[in-house]
């Protein structure tokens, strides 16, 4: 059998869900993991080449590897000779299908998006445009949820082929033109090499392990393989006593099956039983070791953590997550309606939210805030001016526009609030927040108009500030460089900013200054050469990276 391996490089597409991945050139020599899927290749090529055959679902429980199957298949040369337009979207439980329609235009049309009034407009414009040309393509629809969000993402057209992942099958449309296929779990002697892989770095049971304990636990992971990977890696170098404790974990779950999700959680779970206090991932990373970092987690490890939020009551939870299913609060959430609640951290994804649709709940223990919403406009929860505790702040909008922000007066009663991150935000015409800003280290401001004029900068606390696609922003304010605390300033992709603060030298403790994707910028002031602390400037905007000698630069 075939070993196959991959590597995605993905980005985002700014559309809220949707992602786009390239997978040209992306196969590394040795590549982070492989997986055995030979024979699923083929019987999904053999389905996708078949000539009445436009949609093809792939299911199988969370963690059985159909992501992993779909991208290698992307990557197959028949099916990239085939097919000359490849897009991979991931869906998710919430998707923006908006945005995702938004998406498939731009990859397949490589043209400018039109001005979709909602997503039935969006379906009619592609079915149409769709309709009129032949080359071959295939969209491939990662991770989804129900049937009516599908039903908004299928075309019907000449050459076009959709392939589906989803843990329901039964949300697959049944007709003549579709096909089903059900990945299986992994057979013992491919479960046991990822299993050692993950383990051990190699893909047998080295001599110096326990051959009979490796087999006990690895069969308790039912070759599923998320849990092979995770319960591996978990394990790696691992003493032989972590090992017996693994096992006797392991053998007091239920069976792994697409009915029993508290199983998988059961047996994933070993692996943060594993962790010491501090967390064996913990790694310093140095902003001169890459312009970009990211991480990926899996679905099913985002839903062990909910899993395990979950356990203690809803009152006294240390981490109190809601993820999105409705438009509105959870009605589980009205147990904490004038309630003294312990949650260090919470975190809220809803639809649009005025100031009256919030409880009135007592977060005054909580330290940071997470609010995720899709909506043209926002409130933020009143009873943020409470929450005197609050450390970290964190609005995002997930919608494919700029939605406007109200309430933000909440935030001048926050005096230990230290870090603030907005996205795809409008301020509104409000007072100055300075006495906000003035206790901050760290503000982020990514795809936001108005934050910059509305914000005093005099003498504040700032160590790092980022800005990142604010349109509006045409100069830096003269009073930002009056941040004596400054250690860290990132500008990238304000394409309007023509020119630097002349007083810029004042920033005397700056060490790290990115200049990043601004057209307008033409030139540095003489004075950045007073900053006699500055370790690293990126000024790529210029088409040209330029380091001082007495800089100690990678």
């Amino acid at each position: 059998m075939d070993i196959f391996n991959f590597k995605a490089v993905c980005s985002r597409t700014g559309k809220g869900e949707a992602y786009q991945y390239s997978f040209h050139n992306t196969l590394p020599v040795k590549s982070m993991f492989y997986v055995r899927l030979g024979k699923s290749i083929g019987d999904l090529k053999e389905l996708l080449f078949q000539s009445d055959a436009s949609i093809v679902g792939v299911h199988c429980m969370g963690g059985g590897g159909k992501t992993s199957l779909a991208l290698t298949l992307c990557d197959d040369p028949n099916i990239k000779g085939c097919f000359r337009n490849i897009v991979f979207i991931i869906v998710s439980q919430s998707p923006n299908l908006k945005g995702i329609l938004e998406t498939i235009w731009e990859k397949i049309f490589r043209r400018n998006v039109p001005e979709f009034q909602n997503v039935e407009d969006a379906h009619i414009q592609l079915q149409q445009r769709l309709l009129k040309q032949s080359k071959p393509t295939l969209v491939v629809l990662d991770d989804v949820w129900s049937r009516a969000n599908l039903e908004k993402l299928l075309f019907e057209a000449r050459g076009y082929k959709t392939l589906v992942t989803t843990r329901d099958g039964s949300i697959i449309p049944r007709n003549p033109y579709t096909r089903l296929y059900q990945l299986p779990l992994l057979n013992k002697e491919d479960a046991l090499s990822l299993f050692c892989l993950s383990a051990f770095g190699q893909t047998s049971i080295p001599s110096t392990a326990d051959a009979n304990l490796v087999i006990e636990v690895q069969e308790e992971c039912k070759g599923l393989p998320l849990a092979l990977k995770v319960v591996g890696s978990s394990l790696y170098r691992e003493p032989h006593v972590a090992w017996e404790n693994a096992k006797k974990i392991l053998s007091l779950g239920e069976s792994l099956s697409s009915y029993h999700s508290e199983g998988v959680f059961r047996c994933l779970e070993t692996s943060i039983d594993c962790l010491d206090d501090v967390g064996r991932t913990q790694a310093t990373i140095s902003y001169r070791c890459a312009p970009e970092l990211s991480f990926s987690q899996h679905d099913v490890m985002r839903d062990l953590a909910l899993y395990l939020g979950c356990q203690d009551s809803i009152v006294h939870r240390k981490r109190l997550l809601m993820p999105r299913k409705e438009h509105c609060l959870s009605e589980e959430w009205e147990l904490l309606r004038d309630r003294q609640v312990n949650a260090q951290i919470v975190s809220i994804h809803t639809g649009s939210m005025a100031e009256n649709d919030w409880y009135e709940m007592n977060l005054s223990k909580t330290e940071a805030l997470v609010l995720h919403f899709s909506a043209s406009e926002y409130f933020l929860p009143p009873f943020l001016k409470t929450m005197k505790k609050l450390k970290i702040l964190i609005v995002c909008n997930l919608g494919s526009e700029r939605s406007t922000i109200k309430g933000l007066d909440a935030l001048s009663s926050l005096t230990q609030l230290r870090s603030v991150h907005l996205e795809r935000l409008v301020a509104p015409t409000i007072p100055k927040q300075g006495k906000v800003i003035q206790n901050l280290d760290k503000l982020s401001l990514s795809l936001c108009e108005g934050f910059v004029k509305m914000s005093t900068f005099n003498d504040t606390n700032l160590q790092e500030f980022n800005l990142d696609h604010c349109s509006d922003l045409e100069e830096l304010p003269l009073a930002m460089c009056h941040m004596p605390s400054s250690q860290s300033w990132s500008l990238t992709n304000c394409h309007l900013v023509e020119k630097l603060p002349y007083n810029i030298g004042n920033m005397s403790f700056l060490r790290m200054f990115r200049l990043l994707a601004l057209p307008g910028l033409k030139e540095l002031l003489v004075s950045i050469g007073k900053l006699e602390q500055l370790e690293f400037l990126d000024k790529a905007s210029l088409g040209e990276t330029f380091c001082n000698p007495e800089c100690n630069l990678l």
